[in-house]
């Protein structure tokens, strides 16, 4: 199967950043967006989906764009997923990745089919980081940074797994999150924590021995 490539990004205004997401699925932490604007004559060989890459190679990846391609990173927190909902934190965390370069990109290519509601010239790509090197750059980055913030928070929580499962709905994530309930770094609109926390809220009443 092919790699990632520049086919798609041929056609649009340097410099170009791609722009990818991770964590919109997990029943806790952040969701984290990056923006890459990669150097064309110089970046790292074997970009890929970072979903397709095995941890070790995302990480070396990862190192090698910090140092060759201008990155920002876009942060939105549980609160503000909660606020939101899940759809609207995934773009205005790439809206803040974007801002987070320094510098306006002349184009900008976004995974998905919709762009945040922005003013910059850009263009949504269905699949985007299995097509254009930019966009799967974009989403290492956002994978690493993501899997690092929740292997931090895993030591501040134990007991979640989050430094294997990154708070996504795992078998074992869901049995601790009912064993030892919500914590604050759970997002409370979703569903299964919204259970949860109606169970914990449910009152026990002890009856004496008659």
């Amino acid at each position: 199967m092919p790699r990632p490539c520049f086919k798609l990004e041929k056609d649009h205004p340097l410099p170009l950043a791609g722009v990818d997401e991770a964590g919109c699925a997990p029943l806790a932490g952040p969701v984290v967006a990056a923006a890459v604007v990669l150097d064309r004559d110089r970046f790292p060989r074997g970009i890929d989906d970072s979903k397709k890459l095995p941890e070790p190679v995302r990480e070396a990846l990862y190192e090698k764009l910090m140092l060759q391609a201008r990155c920002g990173v876009g942060i939105v927190s549980v609160e503000e997923i909660d606020a939101l909902n899940i759809y609207w934190a995934r773009m205005l965390a790439m809206a803040r990745a974007v801002e987070a370069l320094g510098f306006d990109p002349a184009f900008v290519l976004v995974d998905g089919n919709r762009c945040p509601r922005w003013e910059r010239p850009s263009r949504p790509i269905v699949a985007g980081d299995a097509k254009c090197r930019s966009i799967a750059a974009a989403s290492i980055v956002a994978k690493v940074t993501r899997d690092r913030i929740m292997a931090a928070y895993a030591r501040e929580h134990p007991g979640y797994g989050w430094e294997h499962n990154r708070g996504y709905p795992t078998p074992d994530h869901r049995r601790a999150l009912r064993e030892l309930g919500v914590t604050p770094l759970h997002r409370r609109t979703f569903g299964l924590v919204r259970e949860v926390l109606a169970e914990q809220a449910q009152p026990s009443f002890a009856f004496a021995a008659e």
